[in-house]
């Protein structure tokens, strides 16, 4: 199953780094986030990706073309005059990667369509490439094929970022407290499973996927949530990225399932 990783974003909340790269290019541990993501799915064994790729796409490109020399011991050998390269060493993932320029200002479900001939008419994963989750990818598989609907997508709870208030209906406060989980609301985390259908719900380019298409499903019973109690955190601005820096330096990252 191909997994679709939707990078053509400005990501304008974080320009210190996004000025000069794409945010999914953005580095966690000397690794762009796109990176950390695919290595999730790949620890679960999809190994074949579509990256929807659109401003500064060039960057993704480069990146992938010169992925080799990244995670290689070379020596380049000048001394007779021409260029020998002699590979010692090689950790390469086992990746098929189709990077596709689907437009500097097209909308996430404009994105989606544009690769729909690289999909085929058959299901497969999607998520968005600013966010890492220790969701159990093969249990969503699962529990998107049980239920038989059009599209499933990860839901994780949001906390509060406040003290709770509670309020009678004449207005008087009662308790002051303490934000909990049980105050939080589902969002959706991505790490969505999609049926072909999908594309008849998106118009073009200007389609918002997570509006009209979306939106539509829900009215129609064909969008089911997998509940994910677990790590979720997406990369927005620049403390979300100290934060994951962070929790991968202390070995705390929960999304790093695989081995260096």
């Amino acid at each position: 199953m191909k997994v679709v990783l939707l990078a053509g974003g400005l990501g304008t909340r974080i320009s210190e780094e996004s000025q000069y790269k794409p945010k999914p290019m953005i580095e966690i541990g000397g690794k762009p986030i796109l990176w950390h993501i695919m290595k999730e799915y790949s620890h679960y064994g999809f190994n074949e990706f579509i990256v929807c790729a659109g401003y500064k796409q060039h960057v993704i490109k480069e990146w992938f073309a010169d992925y080799f020399l990244h995670n290689s011991d070379i020596t380049f050998d000048y001394t007779n005059g021409d260029r020998n390269v002699i590979v010692h060493d090689q950790h390469l993932d086992k990746w098929k990667v189709t990077v596709v320029d689907t437009g500097l200002n097209t909308m996430t479900g404009g994105r989606i369509k544009r690769i729909q001939k690289y999909v085929g008419n058959e299901p497969f994963m999607m998520t968005y490439g600013d966010g890492v989750c220790d969701v159990d990818i093969s249990k969503l598989l699962e529990f998107h094929k049980e239920h038989g609907k059009i599209a499933t997508l990860t839901a994780v709870l949001q906390e509060q970022e406040k003290g709770v208030l509670d309020i009678d209906p004449d207005n008087t406060v009662r308790a002051f407290r303490e934000k909990n989980m049980c105050d939080g609301a589902p969002i959706n985390a991505g790490y969505m499973v999609l049926n072909p259908e999908i594309f008849d719900y998106i118009d073009g380019d200007d389609t918002v996927f997570e509006k009209e298409p979306l939106v539509k499903l829900s009215e129609q019973g064909e969008l089911m949530s997998y509940m994910h109690k677990g790590f979720w955190q997406c990369m927005d601005n620049k403390r979300e990225m100290d934060l994951l820096e962070k929790l991968l330096k202390n070995g705390k990252a929960p999304w790093k399932k695989w081995e260096d």
